[in-house]
C-alpha cells in the first residue's frame, strides 16, 4: 500500500466517521422528540408523588381490611376514566 492509497483510505474512513456522527446526532434528536411525551408524563407523576403515595397507602390499608371494596373502587375509577376519555374525544 503506497502513500496515496493510504491517504485515500484515511479520507474514506474520516468521511465514514463523520457520517456516523451525523447519523448519531439525528437519531438522538429523534429519540428526544419522540420521548418528550413520556418525559412530560413522568414529570407529572413526580410532581404529585407524595399525594399518589398517600392515596396508595390508603388503598392498601382499605384493601387489607376489605378486599372487595378496593376492587369495586378500582372498577369505578377505571370506568370513570374511560368515560372522561370518550367525552374528550366526542367533544373534539
Amino acid at each position: 500500500m503506497n502513500r496515496t492509497e493510504r491517504r485515500a483510505r484515511k479520507a474514506e474512513l474520516e468521511h465514514a466517521i463523520e457520517q456516523q456522527r451525523i447519523d448519531l446526532l439525528v437519531a438522538a434528536s429523534r429519540w428526544r422528540s419522540e420521548s418528550r411525551s413520556i418525559d412530560r408524563g413522568w414529570k407529572f407523576l413526580m410532581r404529585y408523588k407524595v399525594p399518589l403515595m398517600a392515596v396508595g397507602g390508603v388503598l392498601l390499608y382499605r384493601g387489607a381490611r376489605r378486599p372487595g371494596g378496593v376492587s369495586r373502587l378500582a372498577g369505578r375509577l377505571a370506568t370513570g376514566a374511560l368515560l372522561v376519555k370518550r367525552a374528550r374525544v366526542l367533544l373534539r
